[in-house]
């Protein structure tokens, strides 16, 4: 009797389907793209055509479709049109026993428990996830940084800027010794007139 029961038990399990999430928490920025992935146990004679694939996310008691997938077609008229052209399904690997949603242009609104249910013609079962979306991060313009003159061009600036005030300088001494030898000739002329002459 207990050998019939474990032959039973064991021919149960291997009809069963194993349901995993490759990741239970993942984490994004807003506007970013993430790949939210499961995997199931097939069979080799598995056919697309048998799975149904129900994912959905669970946020303040609703329960948005994020993507249907009803004897081997996906099912759009019945995703949420929060995710509306935003969820692509990689199909190839479905009979892999792979569920690939990748989940574009993130809003904060995504943020919460993605929960997955495969049912096959020989088991059902579900896996669950968390996503965490924050708000895109402000991106500060760049720094720009003021324009300073080269160091080698520094030392040329300040040679033409000592140029002309020596220039300067040598004016000024040349206008007050001009204005000098003026004012001591007039003095001259009037202190003797006859020389003048």
């Amino acid at each position: 009797m207990k050998m019939i029961f474990r032959i039973l038990l064991l021919i149960n399990l291997i009809s069963c389907v194993f349901m995993n999430v490759t990741q239970t928490s993942y984490q994004a920025e807003e506007n970013h793209n993430i790949t939210l992935q499961w995997t199931f146990t097939t069979k080799p004679d598995t056919s697309s055509n048998s799975l149904y694939i129900y994912c959905s996310l669970f946020i303040d008691h609703k329960t948005p479709v994020l993507f249907y997938l009803h004897d081997g077609f996906e099912d759009s008229e019945s995703q949420d049109q929060q995710f509306s052209g935003r969820v692509h399904c990689d199909k190839d690997v479905l009979r892999e026993g792979q569920i690939r949603l990748q989940l574009s242009r993130l809003r904060t609104e995504d943020t919460g428990l993605y929960r997955c249910v495969v049912n096959t013609n020989y088991g059902r079962s579900y896996g669950e996830c968390q996503l965490n979306v924050t708000a895109a991060a402000d991106h500060p313009e760049p720094h720009r940084p003021t324009m300073s003159p080269e160091p080698g061009s520094r030392g040329r600036i300040g040679f033409y800027v000592g140029l002309g005030l020596t220039a300067a300088a040598v004016l000024l001494v040349t206008l007050c010794f001009a204005l000098s030898h003026c004012f001591t000739k007039s003095t001259d002329e009037t202190e003797n007139p006859s020389s003048v002459i």
